[in-house]
């Protein structure tokens, strides 16, 4: 069984992004092939998983994915969800907040996008942005981002209490595969769109986000909504460990497909010829 709580930032556990590693190489224990292979099976598996967890109609799942720019966080929706079906499962995109929501405050449009019973709910990016971006740019007072962790911690709290298992994942790249990966884009015509000026110039702030990322899994990862900080240079052992850590929480729920009642077994389908 492949081992994901090396990957878990323990509750009270100070975070030093320099030493973990976005390789992921000491740490790994399968090679590529094998790697590959496994997250396909993982993922077949969570077809029949998401299903259950639908028919079931007893759980709920929330999977934060938080980034640096091209992290690999469209990409792990892409292929880890490409197969559950699309009536159980729900991707939120968080861009940048609107002046209605902005007046809501900064977690009212989250709780609006929150899984219903029986569904599983894809944050790309998240209330996060709220200690990350607006921290980095100075959009708010620091005595205002420095109390949300507190906030956040909260609402979390309450939504375990509501019965949402909450799963969130740091996609660790570090800065010379973010270039790569730009770089990738601007010579792929069928990537190019992707590409914005907005990418150069929030990369100069990258020490920032370091930090406000240290911040972020040093404060806010709690027994009920632990972070996973997935080595993410590598697409394949990425895949891999954001795969085995959702089946397992959905294997955890134990789950059981509903009994029909004894007397629609009974019923009779008529023909209609």
């Amino acid at each position: 069984m492949f081992d994901t709580s090396k990957y878990r930032i323990n509750p009270g556990q100070t975070v030093d992004i320099s030493q973990l590693d976005p390789d992921g190489e000491s740490t790994s224990e399968v090679k590529k092939g094998d790697s590959k292979n496994e997250t396909k099976k993982l993922i077949r598996k969570l077809d029949g998983l998401q299903e259950q967890l639908f028919a079931e109609h007893a759980h709920r799942l929330l999977v934060v994915l938080q980034a640096m720019d091209t992290g690999g966080k469209d990409g792990v929706i892409r292929r880890i969800f490409e197969g559950v079906n699309p009536s159980g499962v729900r991707v939120a995109h968080f861009r940048q907040p609107s002046q209605d929501e902005v007046d809501h405050g900064f977690l009212w449009r989250v709780y609006e996008q929150i899984p219903t019973i029986g569904e599983i709910v894809i944050f790309n990016r998240s209330h996060y942005e709220g200690v990350l971006v607006e921290r980095v740019h100075n959009l708010v007072p620091k005595s205002v981002w420095e109390g949300r962790y507190q906030e956040i911690n909260e609402f979390e709290k309450i939504l375990a209490h509501e019965g949402i298992t909450i799963l969130k994942f740091f996609l660790h790249i570090d800065s010379e595969e973010q270039k790569r990966r730009i770089e990738e884009r601007l010579a792929d015509p069928t990537k190019e769109w992707k590409f914005s000026d907005d990418d150069v110039q929030e990369r100069k702030h990258w020490d920032d986000y370091m930090k406000a990322y240290e911040a972020v899994l040093s404060c806010t990862s709690t027994e009920y909504s632990p972070w996973y900080a997935v080595p993410s240079n590598h697409r394949w052992l990425r895949d891999l460990v954001v795969s085995s850590l959702v089946v397992e929480t959905l294997e955890g729920f134990k789950m059981k497909y509903p009994k029909l009642p004894s007397n629609l077994k009974k019923v009779k389908i008529p023909s209609l010829k």
